[in-house]
């Protein structure tokens, strides 16, 4: 059943989401080494944790800046890896749209893709959860704090231990994705927005610059909004629900 307050939903947000802080606690660390290796500043590493909070457009801005590419390609990198987004949002959209835009906007903000996992699942467990949104904060909050502590970390170490990045500490990275992935795959339109995503980043998988990688993430993203869009398609989701 539901949470009855506010801070027992918060709270359960915040538990709910230990499992994905364990997965996620590497890939920090192995941001903040890569920071200290780059030859930037540990103070720009720390504050794009704080400021831009996406795993993946970190370390490919990172990779970029290391690089001297301009700002533009630095922005459409990251931009096209953080449409998944779109769908995230479009999934949940439903059980968020009566709150008000400064609380929509914090949760946009916190939306990464464990959040995204647990609260997806909690929603659809209690699609009328009264307090849904302090669940969804709690989650959010967790892994916020959570990923600023490990980026400090891999920050601190990585000054010290220049081949931190290369340990094998990112197949925990590849584990939560898997956990993250899988669960989703009954529903149509990601389960057709993964195949297409698959499919495109092997085609393209020649293609210089990651090209073929970032492609398959647009097609991916936009097979599944259109397929989450169509009234066949919501209309399969709510009776599988």
């Amino acid at each position: 059943m539901p949470h009855p307050n506010r801070l027992s939903s918060f709270s359960a947000g915040a538990r709910d989401t230990l499992p994905m802080l364990v997965g996620a606690a590497p890939f920090g660390m192995i941001f903040g080494a890569l920071v200290a290796g780059a030859r930037i500043a540990p103070w720009q590493g720390q504050l794009m944790s704080l400021g831009v909070f996406a795993g993946s457009s970190q370390f490919i801005a990172v990779g970029l800046m290391a690089g001297h590419a301009g700002m533009l390609v630095i922005w459409l990198a990251t931009f096209i890896v953080n449409l998944r987004h779109m769908l995230y949002a479009a999934a949940l959209m439903p059980y968020v749209r009566h709150l008000s835009q400064r609380w929509r906007w914090l949760l946009g903000f916190l939306l990464t893709d464990e959040t995204f996992a647990v609260v997806d699942r909690y929603y659809r467990s209690h699609p009328h959860a009264r307090h849904g949104h302090w669940y969804f904060l709690g989650s959010g909050l967790a892994m916020y704090g959570n990923w600023q502590c490990w980026t400090l970390v891999g920050l601190l170490f990585g000054a010290i231990f220049p081949n931190l990045q290369n340990l094998g500490l990112d197949f925990a990275m590849v584990a939560t994705f898997i956990a993250i992935v899988v669960p989703q795959l009954f529903r149509l339109p990601h389960c057709a927005a993964a195949l297409a995503a698959g499919a495109v980043a092997y085609l393209l998988q020649g293609l210089p610059y990651k090209l073929g990688l970032l492609t398959a993430i647009a097609a991916g993203v936009g097979v599944g909004l259109l397929l989450s869009r169509a009234p066949a398609v919501r209309h399969i989701d709510t009776e599988n629900a």
